[in-house]
């Protein structure tokens, strides 16, 4: 998915040189194409969320998702703050507009809310997910120094969109956790249009994000990235250990 440029997806609170942007021909796009089924993507986001949990990849009130539901009016539907993923339900998602208000519902948006919409922006994606494995929160400590983790060799590198052989090198950036979402969101900005081509990003001692243009596309991005986070992460344990 290539960066989207031209009009303004205004965000509260961010500066006016840090503008989200979109194209006139891809808002002509998601103009002729139908609203989705609110409760539908719920419950696939549910089950989603569900099935992450029973792999230990969000455990507790860890990780959030979200979809875009419509363009034009914008809307997104994400996880609300402080769900449990292991018990999470349909109601536990609400709609925001393309400032991150919540359209309706007294329910908080995730934190990272922000996020989600910088990624909408600068790579038109249809879907985000975030997780927080243990080998992707190890990795991501281990190879903040470098900026971020190079991955090249592996078969599974061919599940992630547009890639077609393992030969393929897929830079994961790491970028420094924050509270500050407005700052952290401007770093984002600055990696994705550095690294136009990439899949995800880390974020240092917190979790793996990635995203797809639909919801079935970024979660098998979410298993091929967990799946070659643990394939290293493992191999790294076993070559340190030799003699």
């Amino acid at each position: 998915m290539r960066r989207k440029q031209t009009v303004n997806m205004a965000l509260n609170d961010v500066p006016p040189d840090c503008d989200f942007k979109m194209d006139f021909e891809t808002i002509a796009t998601f103009r002729a194409r139908p609203r989705m089924d609110v409760a539908a993507v719920a419950s696939e986001l549910t089950s989603i969320g569900r099935w992450f949990y029973q792999q230990k990849w969000v455990l507790g009130t860890s990780g959030n998702f979200s979809a875009v539901l419509s363009r034009e009016p914008f809307r997104m539907l994400i996880t609300a703050s402080g769900v449990h993923k292991g018990t999470m339900t349909p109601d536990n998602f609400l709609q925001v507009d393309s400032s991150g208000k919540a359209v309706g519902g007294k329910q908080h948006p995730s934190a990272e809310m922000l996020i989600h919409l910088t990624i909408i922006s600068e790579l038109n994606a249809g879907s985000i997910l975030h997780t927080h494995s243990v080998w992707g929160t190890i990795l991501s400590e281990a190879h903040a120094v470098s900026g971020g983790l190079m991955i090249q060799g592996y078969e599974m590198l061919k599940g992630l969109s547009g890639i077609r052989t393992h030969e393929y090198e897929e830079w994961l950036p790491i970028l420094e956790n924050s509270q500050d979402y407005t700052e952290l969101s401007k770093s984002l900005s600055l990696v994705l249009r550095e690294k136009p081509g990439i899949h995800g990003f880390l974020l240092r001692n917190h979790g793996l994000y990635t995203w797809g243009s639909n919801i079935e596309e970024a979660k098998r991005h979410v298993e091929i990235f967990e799946f070659l986070l643990e394939v290293i992460g493992r191999r790294q344990t076993i070559t340190s250990s030799i003699p």
